[in-house]
C-alpha cells in the first residue's frame, strides 16, 4: 500500500478520486510530457491512466504512485516502480512548470530516496532522464547520482539512466 510521504515542504498523498483534475492538467502540459519522455496523449487517455492507478496499482499494490502537494496545491507526480532497464526502482517525478527552479525537484527526489530505503528496503534507485534536460541533468548530479548508460530511442532521441544510492542522499 502507498503510503503518505512528508518533507519539509512537501506532501506525497495517495491519489485520491478528486485529484483528478490536477492529474489531468499536469499531464496535458507541453513541457512536462516532453520531459517525461511521453507523446503528449488527450485528456481522456490520461483519464484513463488515472482510473488505472485508483482501480488497479492501488488495490494490487503494484507500485507507489503520488500527487505532491505544497501548502494545499497540487504542483506535481511522483512514483516508485520497477523499471524494465535494469534490475531496480525507477523513480519518476514530475512538477507543473510554475514550480520548477524552487528546489522542489530536489526535494520530491531526495523524499523518494528515502522513501526507497525505509520502506522499500532498496540500496539503490534509478532515474531517467532526457539527455536535453540539463536542469534536471544538474539537479541529479547535486543529488550524487551517476551515469550508467545511454538509452537511444528509435527516433535518435538519448535518455541518460542514473542510479543513485538510498544512503548518504545529499
Amino acid at each position: 500500500m502507498t503510503p503518505a510521504l512528508r518533507t519539509e515542504r512537501l506532501h506525497f498523498i495517495p491519489y485520491r478520486p478528486q485529484d483528478e483534475d490536477a492529474f489531468v492538467a499536469l499531464l496535458s502540459e507541453e513541457e512536462v510530457s516532453r520531459w517525461m519522455g511521453q507523446a503528449q496523449v488527450s485528456a481522456p487517455q490520461i483519464r484513463t491512466l488515472f482510473s488505472a492507478i485508483l482501480t488497479d496499482v492501488y488495490p494490487n499494490d503494484l507500485f507507489d504512485v503520488w500527487g505532491v502537494w505544497c501548502q494545499e496545491e497540487y504542483i506535481g507526480h511522483a512514483e516508485l516502480k520497477k523499471t524494465g532497464n535494469v534490475a531496480g526502482h525507477e523513480l519518476v517525478a514530475a512538477l507543473a512548470p510554475a514550480y520548477w527552479g524552487e528546489g522542489l525537484g530536489s526535494e520530491v527526489v531526495r523524499g523518494l530516496l528515502r522513501h526507497a530505503a525505509d520502506t522499500r528496503g532498496l540500496k539503490e534507485a534509478y532515474g531517467m532522464v532526457g539527455a536535453e534536460n540539463t536542469a534536471s541533468l544538474r539537479m541529479c548530479r547535486r543529488l550524487g547520482f551517476r551515469h550508467v548508460r545511454d538509452i537511444v530511442g528509435d527516433d535518435g532521441s538519448v535518455t541518460k539512466l542514473l542510479v543513485s544510492p538510498t544512503t548518504d542522499i545529499t
